[in-house]
Formats: structure tokens, C-alpha cells, sequence
């Protein structure tokens, strides 16, 4: 790609957010209304290794996990017109902080942590870092990474909201302000 920095239409779109938010959900809904291709980081992971996280964590460890999430991620925000979801702990890394801030729009998908808890029960099984923690570690981990989530270019908060509000939200929000920037 050289030094040429994007137009700001051009660069890709980044979400980031607790786990469970609806990075994915929602990031698949803009990706549609834009036109983008959508990539979801874990699912390229785990298509990569052929097993679910869960079991990449268990089988090879959480490092390993981390260092192939770093590559794929950095190497992704390079890329123009996509839409990527970060899987919930991937934006504490300063690495693809760094690199999402530098190349793409990074949208911090905000859910209060009461209404997250009520999303809870669909997502202990299938997420590692969920496992055998109380609801009080669980709230410690979520208010732990609020921090790194605070680094972004603009913030949604999803309360209330249904997937497809939060993405025709962000759509009408992207083309005022790429309008504004041309």
C-alpha cells in the first residue's frame, strides 16, 4: 500500500467492543449496506486452525491465539473497503490498536454492562475467557477493558437499540461525515 493515506471513504471500518456486543451482527448489516466485504477476525482464526476458539485456546493456548489474531488483524487494516469485527479482546493489544487507529474508522460498539448481562447466558459456552468466572469477574473484565475500547473514532452505545437501527445509524453517520470530508 505505500505511505498513500486513504480517503477517508476508502478506509476500512473497524468494530470493537466487549464480547457479545454485536460487532458481527451489526458489522455484517453495514458491510450490506455499504457494499464492503465483512470479515469477522475469530471466525478467520478459526477457519485457519479448523476448531472454534474455545478450543485453539485450549489446544495451543491463549498465545498462540493473540499472536496469529495480531498478524491477521494489522495485515486486514491495511486493507481498503472492509468491515472487520474484532473479536472482544483483540483491541487490547497496542499493536492492532496502533494499526486500526492509523489505517481504518474504529467504532466502539458501547452496551451498559446490565444490559449486557441479560446476553450472558448465550455466550459463557463459547467464549474462553467467560469460563468459570463469576458474575463479579465477568463485570471486573468488562470495566477492565471499557480503557482500551475508549480509543476509537467514534463511539454507538447499542442500549435499547436493535442490530439494524445501530447499522442504519452508523451508515447515515458515515455518509454525513464522508460527505463532509470530500
Amino acid at each position: 500500500m505505500g505511505n498513500r493515506e486513504l480517503p477517508l471513504k476508502e478506509k476500512s471500518i473497524v468494530f470493537v467492543g466487549f464480547m457479545g456486543v454485536g460487532k458481527t451482527t451489526i458489522g455484517k448489516l453495514v458491510a450490506k449496506k455499504l457494499y464492503r466485504d465483512f470479515i469477522d477476525a475469530d471466525e478467520e482464526i478459526e477457519k485457519e486452525f479448523g476448531m472454534p476458539t474455545a478450543k485453539i485456546f485450549k489446544t495451543f493456548g491463549e498465545k498462540t491465539f493473540r499472536e496469529k489474531e495480531q498478524s491477521l488483524i494489522v495485515g486486514l487494516s491495511e486493507q481498503p473497503l472492509k468491515v472487520i469485527s474484532l473479536g472482544g479482546g483483540a483491541f487490547l493489544n497496542e499493536n492492532i490498536r496502533k494499526a486500526c487507529l492509523k489505517n481504518c474508522l474504529v467504532l466502539f460498539l458501547d452496551l451498559s454492562f446490565d444490559n449486557w448481562k441479560e446476553r450472558m447466558g448465550l455466550l459463557i459456552d463459547s467464549r474462553p475467557v467467560l469460563q468459570n468466572k463469576s458474575l463479579e469477574q465477568i463485570e471486573e473484565l468488562y470495566n477492565s477493558r471499557q480503557s482500551a475500547y475508549s480509543l476509537h473514532n467514534s463511539k454507538v452505545v447499542t442500549d435499547h437499540l436493535n442490530p439494524e437501527e445501530v447499522a442504519d445509524y452508523i451508515v447515515e453517520s458515515l455518509k454525513l461525515a464522508w460527505e463532509l470530508h470530500s
